[in-house]
């Protein structure tokens, strides 16, 4: 539990210290009018307050990522917790500001046009695609696995049950997507937020009480028979992903980009979302050591071997009692959901931003939305139909989801270059790097890739590091000298 509470105090320092850094690099201007106030159009473009701008960006990116993830993730023992706090501090937060501020700075964009601004057109063109297909796949997935808690919760778990959840689910995508934001999203979202940090605190608070003996950070961090075959490197870095670092909040930070109004709002809106985030994996992180390593799943009546819907479920109504725990699964299934209805509202804008289509009429929103909804049917129907279909399209948003963060903290490595200079630009240029040799080594060793050897893994990070910084820096030498002539 030491290791938990300095975990815990990491990351409100981290905000508070190398946020105001990562803000000060950036450098805000308050007098500078936002897209919310430029653009207005009364659906996407509309001003909100910073604590309800807040509140719906902590929901949109949070999902079942530090949830789900987070209980995989403590599979790995107390490694766990360093990469939640690593990564949430200097990657993770540090990616949803930049991504978001400079969306700001660029009347809204969203990732992809601020990738081909930045990466130039043909890196854009890779990054649509690559967007458009990791948020329809958060989308399927976000419709599947709040289906699976309600069907167990509201009926009795059978396929009827949690299609019935299915179907119901996904006519709401459709109907939060076509709608102006502040409809439904505005509304609702903020009511959700505070459920999903209830079950936070409350869990946080139960940990205090209990003070179960768990693995400790200096016990070691070797993995503890639960992972085997899955090298910590790079496999606890994809499995934890929202928790840390997330590509799909790239997609996400631009909505909010949109409802701004105020430039300084934007590290509490975008840096503090993340750590808030990391908040709540790390209390699920160590609830779930609790139930792996020091008899939780008995004590609320589980096993060993429980799926992490199966342990939200459990430890909720176990710790928090019939209120509580009603409080808390719908902050797990409300996170889901709310991440699934804006991945769409993402995919329709991104889509229309680089159609040049005007989103203010129903019918332009409809002629996008129509043909994206039939692609996403037809995911779901492949991941209803097969016995396997879930875990093979998570496996692979997984990877993506990751991948997606590699273009993003590039983009912005190369904004730093261009726009401060110094060595400002280490910000995100180490994460890029780090996170660069994440998602290679794992698509190379893992079964949905390469499926080479896991010994393989350090030294393919090792060259992928070095061959990434070496491109980095001609790339850097050639704008230098450039510049100089120019």
């Amino acid at each position: 539990m030491y290791s938990f509470l300095i975990s815990l105090i990491a990351l409100v320092l981290g905000y508070i210290i190398y946020g105001k850094f990562v803000e000060r690099v950036f450098g805000p201007k308050p007098s500078k009018a936002t897209p919310a106030i430029v653009k207005a159009d009364g659906v996407d473009f509309i001003k909100m307050p910073s604590w309800k701008v807040f509140m719906i960006q902590f929901l949109n990116i949070a999902g079942t990522g530090p949830i789900f993830g987070a209980i995989m993730g403590a599979k790995f023992g107390p490694s766990a917790y360093l990469w939640i706090v690593f990564g949430c501090i200097f990657a993770g937060a540090v990616h949803d500001y930049m991504v978001g501020m400079l969306s700001v700075r660029n009347e809204g964009a969203g990732l992809p046009e601020l990738v081909g601004k930045y990466l130039g057109e043909g890196t854009k063109k890779v990054m649509l695609v690559f967007s458009v297909i990791l948020l329809l796949l958060v989308g399927t997935v976000f419709v599947y696995s709040p289906a699976l808690i309600l069907g167990d919760i509201a009926g009795d778990g059978t396929s009827e049950s949690i299609m019935i959840w299915v179907f119901v689910v996904f006519v709401y995508y459709i109907i939060a997507t076509l709608l102006p934001i502040d409809k439904i999203i505005g509304k609702i979202y903020p009511v959700f937020a505070f459920a999903l940090i209830f079950m936070a605190v409350a869990l946080m608070v139960c940990l205090f009480i209990k003070w179960p003996t768990i693995p400790e950070i200096w016990d070691g961090l070797g993995q503890r028979g639960l992972t085997e075959g899955q090298p910590i490197f790079p496999c606890l870095f994809i499995t934890i992903a929202c928790g840390a670092i997330s590509g799909f909040h790239g997609t996400q930070s631009p909505l909010m980009a949109r409802c701004m109004g105020n430039e300084k709002e934007g590290r509490a809106i975008f840096y503090g979302s993340m750590i808030t985030e990391g908040i709540v994996a790390l209390v699920w992180a160590a609830v779930s050591s609790y139930f792996f390593f020091d008899g939780g799943a008995a004590e609320v009546g589980s096993s060993m071997s429980a799926a992490a819907p199966t342990v939200v479920t459990a430890v909720s109504e176990k710790w928090l009692g019939i209120f509580g725990g009603i409080l808390a699964i719908l902050g797990v299934v409300a996170a889901p959901i709310t991440s699934g209805d804006t991945a769409f509202r993402s995919t329709r804008l991104i889509i229309a931003d680089f159609l040049k289509k005007e989103q203010k009429s129903i019918k332009s929103r409809l002629l996008i939305a129509i043909p994206l909804f039939l692609v996403a049917t037809l995911l779901l129907w492949f991941n209803v139909s097969n016995e396997d279909g879930f875990n093979v399209i998570w496996r692979y948003f997984g990877w993506a989801n990751q991948t997606l963060a590699v273009f993003a903290l590039w983009m912005a490595t190369v904004y730093l270059v261009r726009e401060k200079g110094g060595l400002y630009y280490l910000i995100t240029f180490i994460p890029a790097v780090f996170m660069t040799a994440v998602v290679t080594t794992f698509i190379c060793i893992s079964k949905i890739g390469f499926n080479m050897p896991n010994t393989w893994n350090i030294p393919i990070a090792v060259v992928v590091v070095a061959i990434s910084i070496v491109l980095f820096y001609i790339w850097k030498a050639k704008k230098a000298a450039t510049s100089s002539e120019n």
